[in-house]
């Protein structure tokens, strides 16, 4: 079966949606029985502009905790490309607003994708946001 980019990003954005850790800890023993695939979440909240690098750190700091990536260049440069991509998708709507939310990772062989759940704040009006990157690595 060909995995291919499209269960990755599945796997992603399903680990950003995810509401519980316990749902977090299914999810990622369902990716990898089923697919092969190794998947990560974490949490992340502030102000746009001064948490866009944290989340890209983040992202980057739990896929090599939980050994979604190796500790090598190329695969921390994919996940910080990735999310940097999610990032920028969402930056119009949240730009000068306070975020919070959920960051999902997964990777199958050679492809990597970040999906980046948003909660932007301003006083009571909500609003919601999903961003997701994808990056190959060899």
């Amino acid at each position: 079966m060909d995995i291919g980019s499209k269960i990755v990003a599945t796997a992603a954005i399903k680990m950003a949606l995810s509401m519980s850790r316990q749902e977090e800890a299914v999810l990622k023993k369902q990716f990898l029985e089923e697919y092969n695939v190794k998947a990560v979440a974490v949490d992340y909240g502030g102000e746009f502009i001064t948490s866009a690098a944290k989340i890209v750190e983040r992202a980057v700091v739990a896929a090599k905790r939980e050994g979604v990536i190796n500790d090598v260049h190329a695969d921390e440069g994919a996940v910080a490309g990735a999310a940097r991509e999610a990032l920028a998708q969402i930056m119009p709507k949240a730009l000068g607003l306070n975020v919070g939310g959920k960051i999902g990772i997964a990777r199958h062989g050679d492809h990597i994708s970040v999906s980046i759940f948003f909660g932007i704040g301003l006083l009571h009006l909500d609003e919601v946001a999903i961003g997701l990157g994808h990056r190959a690595v060899a």
